[in-house]
């Protein structure tokens, strides 16, 4: 069987693989120069990896039997499963659902099995975010905390309640009601 650059089908990875078969590394070329080393040991990149999305996030087990969307803030239960947020400045807090608007994940860790009730948790980076600013109008650079709205953050306006249960920091405002905005996710 040949190898070819247009597609191939039928293969067993047995024996149909790209690599080597001695103890020679795997380089890939671009332009003449290394771009990528795969060998025992690991891989290493010459250059930027570029992932095209926009955060980064790690599967969480998802408690209780309501599906929970994509922006909605997440607080750690007592068994280490995920619920939405439900009360305002919530020291639990520890991400928000990925996938939500444009933003998708870069990269997920933990990922597990299809079956079960996991999903993508935002710990990093830029993740839209459900937000209720009937609380206090949110302004791009607020600080968000969580709010009384299930699965909603809302402007962090006093620093010492919110100390331990910030989640983000909106890149978008909302001058009143419920939403979905861009947030840079940094827990503190």
């Amino acid at each position: 069987m040949s190898w070819e650059i247009t597609g191939n089908s039928g293969t067993d990875p047995a024996i149909n693989f790209l690599g080597t078969t001695d103890s020679q590394p795997l380089v890939i070329r671009a332009g003449g120069m290394e771009a990528m080393r795969i060998d025992s040991t690991g891989i290493e990149v010459a250059g930027d990896i570029r992932l095209t999305n926009a955060d980064c996030a790690e599967d969480f087990n998802i408690g209780g039997d309501e599906p929970v969307e994509p922006g909605t803030v997440m607080v750690l239960g007592e068994q280490g499963a995920l619920f939405p947020s439900r009360r305002a400045h919530d020291k639990r807090v520890v991400g928000i659902v990925s996938g939500a608007g444009d933003y998708k994940p870069a990269i997920v860790f933990d990922k597990q099995s299809p079956g079960s009730n996991r999903q993508p948790i935002a710990l990093l980076g830029k993740v839209y975010c459900k937000v209720d600013a009937s609380y206090a109008p949110i302004e791009v650079g607020d600080l968000l905390t969580t709010s009384d709205t299930a699965g909603h953050a809302m402007k962090a306006s006093d620093p010492l309640k919110a100390f331990g249960s910030v989640i983000g920091k909106a890149l978008r405002g909302l001058k009143n009601g419920k939403g979905l905005i861009p947030v840079l996710i940094a827990l503190q």
